[in-house]
């Protein structure tokens, strides 16, 4: 069970970027899958959520900049993050919740079970 998160970089104020995770080794379609993210010094914080079914959650922080999407044929997450703002910028990564029920996005860190190893987003002002 692997996942891979890709796609971080340095953005100034304003801009846009793609964020992917990619998973392998098991059947991807049955996971919730969260975007979490890490500022230097703070808390971790919950990003963006998608069921199984494709529902989605996102933090309030960033509700009408962020879209979080998934294609199961690929095994892919997506999160389209626009308007990007300084405090914008940290450490992304990317959870599997393979216990999740259909429709639910679960929001609490504890109950996702895979982890990828993170991408640096850096928004410049």
């Amino acid at each position: 069970v692997q996942l891979q998160a890709s796609g971080g970089g340095l953005v100034q104020a304003g801009g846009s970027l793609r964020l992917s995770c990619a998973a392998s080794g098991w059947a991807f379609s049955r996971a919730a899958v969260g975007w979490f993210r890490q500022a230097p010094g703070k808390e971790r914080e919950l990003v963006a959520v998608v069921s199984r079914g494709s529902t989605t959650y996102y933090a309030d922080s960033v509700k009408g900049r962020f879209t979080i999407s998934r294609d199961n044929d690929r095994k892919m997450v997506y999160l389209q993050m626009n308007v990007l703002k300084p405090e914008d910028t940290a450490v992304y990564y990317c959870a599997a919740d393979v216990n999740a029920i259909h429709y639910t996005t679960p929001q609490d860190p504890d109950l996702y079970d895979y982890w990828g190893q993170g991408t640096q987003v850096t928004v410049s002002s």
